[in-house]
């Protein structure tokens, strides 16, 4: 990217966004608070070009209420530069004043843009990258509110019967859809076990005789009924049908991100690799976009995911490491549990971590450098646009 000689900061903001524009000595050219709106984006887009037509602008927000103005300027060909809003907050410490401001941050935006170069353009990703961020993160927070309404159903049948709550995994379905029949020890045995299976097997409940079991046995260490019981109860069956709720739209949402991740050019690139799986695949291009042309190197994609640390040395003290404190948390995720996934198919990724282990590093570490090799080999591979041949020496090699 040539050095520009004008630099647009914006304070991004939900109604709101705040321009300033500097010249090559840092001297304000424009500042102006502009509407989210498309027309008045479109007017400062060109109040800006008429200014200087080579402008770099620069955001402290890369989603959200930035996603038209990005769009925007995107289709006008104008380059863009990310600023975290933690850089933001650093920087603005060296900066004269105490005061903050809409029109001080999109001044610091736009000075540290005219000061570092290790800045990378910002690039949306294509369509399907775009959807598979939306989805991702839909089931992101469908997931989280699954074991919350899960932590809030143990918490309500804990009150009233606690060794039933104590004998379930209600991670599973099968549990969850007893809970919605049948709440108090006073009821199961009032049903019976061979009745409990027969309901569970009409709900194509698995392993529905041992669960009755479980249910009855549970019934029979507890004949004492407990205040609040019977409300409690009800409880119960509403907080088990969020359960099985979530669940479906959980499927509904998984179902979605394989169908637009399968439409991605590197869908099958992704997936030849052992233990990359669907969901892990669509995390994986909706982090980076889709498009390895915004990573130069395996090294700066690894940096990105936190995969690669950095150095934490003062004085006498040297040799020490530790993630860097920016990345992209989802990103790592996929990868340590694609890592981990991988263990149980991959020979060359069992080798690598044995290897791992036998230099002794905890299991942890070892799966931190195994997910760390195996994204410089897709990185390669995406670059190639290869599939992942089984060879020991791909991923096992030092």
């Amino acid at each position: 990217m040539t050095v520009p000689r004008t630099w647009a900061g914006v304070d991004i903001g939900k109604e709101h966004h705040h321009c300033v524009v500097i010249d090559q000595d840092g001297k304000r050219l424009l500042s102006r608070r502009v509407l989210n709106d498309e027309s008045a984006l479109l007017e400062l887009i060109g109040d800006v070009r008429a200014l200087d037509s080579d402008v770099l602008w620069a955001v402290d927000l890369n989603g959200g209420g930035a996603a038209l103005l990005i769009g925007l300027l995107l289709s006008h060909g104008q380059p863009m530069v990310y600023i975290t809003g933690l850089t933001l907050h650093r920087a603005s410490a060296s900066y004269r004043g105490e005061g903050k401001t809409d029109a001080k941050d999109a001044f610091i935006i736009a000075d540290q843009a005219r000061m570092r170069r290790d800045l990378g353009p910002l690039r949306p990703g294509d369509e399907v990258a775009v959807d598979l961020r939306t989805l991702t993160a839909r089931r992101t927070d469908l997931v989280a509110d699954r074991t919350r309404q899960i932590n809030r159903l143990r918490s309500q049948l804990l009150e009233i019967f606690p060794a039933l709550e104590r004998s379930l995994d209600l991670t599973n379905k099968g549990p969850v859809v007893l809970l919605t029949g049948y709440q108090t020890p006073a009821a199961i045995r009032r049903t019976g076990a061979k009745r409990i299976e027969t309901w569970l097997r009409n709900r194509k409940v698995r392993g529905a005789a041992t669960l009755a079991g479980t249910a009855m046995e549970a019934a029979e260490a507890q004949h004492t009924s407990l205040p609040g019981e019977k409300l409690a109860g009800v409880m119960v069956v509403r907080l088990a049908k969020g359960v099985m709720a979530l669940d479906e739209e959980i499927a509904e949402v998984d179902a979605l991100i394989e169908a637009r991740f399968r439409e991605h050019p590197h869908a099958e690139v992704i997936l030849s690799l052992p233990g990359m799986g669907k969901t892990m695949g669509a995390v994986f291009i909706a982090a980076t976009g889709g498009n390895m042309n915004a990573f130069s190197s395996a090294d700066r994609l690894a940096g990105f995911a936190g995969l690669a640390p950095a150095p934490r040395d003062s004085g006498r003290v040297s040799g020490n490491l530790r993630r860097p404190r920016r990345f992209h948390r989802g990103l790592l995720n996929a990868m340590y549990l694609s890592a981990l996934s991988s263990l149980k198919t991959c020979p060359a990724s069992k080798a690598f971590y044995a290897r791992k282990r036998a230099e002794g590093k905890g299991h942890k570490q070892a799966l931190l450098a195994l997910a760390r090799r195996r994204l410089n080999v897709l990185w390669a591979m995406i670059r190639d646009g290869a599939c992942y041949q089984a060879t020991p020496a791909v991923i096992a090699a030092a």
